[in-house]
């Protein structure tokens, strides 16, 4: 069992797709958030951020003690690499903590345009040995983002051969690519949309058939489940049981997959990881991970026995909780709140109460009325503000949950 001091130290890295998500990571507990803008970012499709709105998420979490990465992990094209300096220049004096990448045309390009801006390899560069991280950290790397496929046993192994000068960050928690550290080709081929760089349309998700001849030449299909066959379908990381193994093991940094993910999914995944390292009942932890947004469970591949990758029988999600509102402010003395409504909820509700490092509070809405004070009997319009009765304390940045 680690000492808590050493829980302490490991670094809670959460993903922050745009501005809202960034704010909600740190507010639950991140040590430092990883982010990507509009350029070379391996996911186009999340909002992203712009050099000016790099600016102010860098000064937010600053002024918060965390630490903003920078991804920069697509593979680069001739075409690009005329860019590629000014996009680097500009990252820097926008005050990112450190690069993301993968291509050595960016490191390459980094070490002679901000030599003095740390840079961490991506997983994609699926780094599985000690040789191969000594390698990176003679071109410049200070950290790796450790290939999935590696055990814990693999990587302790690996950190007594390092220097200390080279950090490892893992995934602990998130979706997992069935691909071979994320390098896949289904996307380009069914769709014509390039993984590696930044678009991928997840083919892997979707629903296959499968035939089969017969003798008089006629075809059967064979199904798993009457929707279909999902046999290319990962399973979603979970190792929240497993951190004080992990940080034993020479991890510093523990990565939650998610840029793409709600505030729902963020608030609650890096507020029960937090709890988790701040010694927090394991039964609660696993509950929340276990109602947020997810397929079924695995711990991939860092345990020695346990590969189970792949959830063929289903192709959905399983998800116990929405987001109903995001509390906007609290009046004690009337004990009403002012919130953003997100879904639709009603007057006499029970709503759950998700602050950091408090999930088990629940209560019932005991009116709700427009700011203007109409009384209406339910919140229909997302984003819409309303105040509710709420005989329990709430602060700002609360989330407040409904069971589906």
């Amino acid at each position: 069992m680690l000492k808590e001091s050493d829980r302490k130290k490991a670094e809670l890295l959460a993903p922050a797709g745009n501005m809202e998500r960034l704010i909600t990571a740190i507010r639950f507990g991140a040590d430092a958030v990883y982010l990507g803008t509009t350029a070379f970012s391996l996911r186009n499709m999340a909002d992203n951020f712009t050099i000016e709105e790099l600016r102010a998420a860098v000064s937010y979490a600053h002024e918060r003690n965390v630490k903003v990465y920078v991804t920069v992990n697509a593979f680069m094209r001739d075409s690009e690499l005329n860019d590629l300096p000014r996009t680097l220049i500009e990252l820097a004096n926008a005050g990112a903590d450190a690069l993301i990448i993968n291509d050595p045309s960016v490191i390459r390009t980094a070490r002679r345009v901000v030599p003095d801006l740390p840079l961490h390899l991506s997983t994609q560069a699926n780094t599985l040995n000690s040789e191969a991280a000594l390698f990176w950290h003679e071109q410049g790397i200070s950290r790796i983002v450790l290939a999935r496929e590696l055990k814990l046993s693999e990587i302790a192994e690996m950190r007594r051969r390092l220097p200390e000068t080279l950090e490892l960050e893992a995934f602990v928690h998130g979706a997992m690519c069935v691909s071979y550290s994320g390098r896949c080709l289904l996307s380009n081929y069914i769709a014509g949309r390039d993984s590696n760089r930044g678009e991928c349309v997840q083919p892997c998700r979707w629903s296959f058939e499968f035939r089969e001849r017969g003798r008089n030449g006629e075809f059967f299909t064979l199904e798993t489940e009457p929707s279909g066959s999902y046999i290319l379908n990962s399973r979603d990381m979970c190792m929240v049981e497993h951190l004080d193994e992990i940080i034993d093991s020479g991890i510093v940094s523990l990565k939650i997959e998610g840029r793409m993910k709600s505030i729902l999914y963020v608030a609650t995944v890096v507020n029960a990881y937090r709890m988790a390292l701040d010694g927090a009942d394991m039964g609660i932890v696993l509950d929340e991970l276990r109602r947020v947004s997810h397929r079924p469970y695995t711990t991939g591949f860092m345990l020695e026995n346990d590969h189970e990758m792949t959830a063929p029988d289903s192709g959905s999600y399983v998800q116990d909780y929405r987001i109903a509102a995001v509390v906007l402010g609290y009046d004690p003395e009337n004990k009403t709140a002012l919130i953003e409504q997100r879904n639709r909820f009603f007057d006499g509700d029970e709503l759950s109460i998700l602050s950091p490092g408090d999930v088990t509070r629940t209560f019932r809405v005991n009116g709700i009325r427009t700011v203007e004070g109409e009384a209406v009997g339910g919140a229909p319009h997302p984003c819409e503000r309303l105040i509710i009765g709420c005989a329990e304390k709430l602060r700002e940045g609360d989330i407040l949950r409904q069971l589906n």
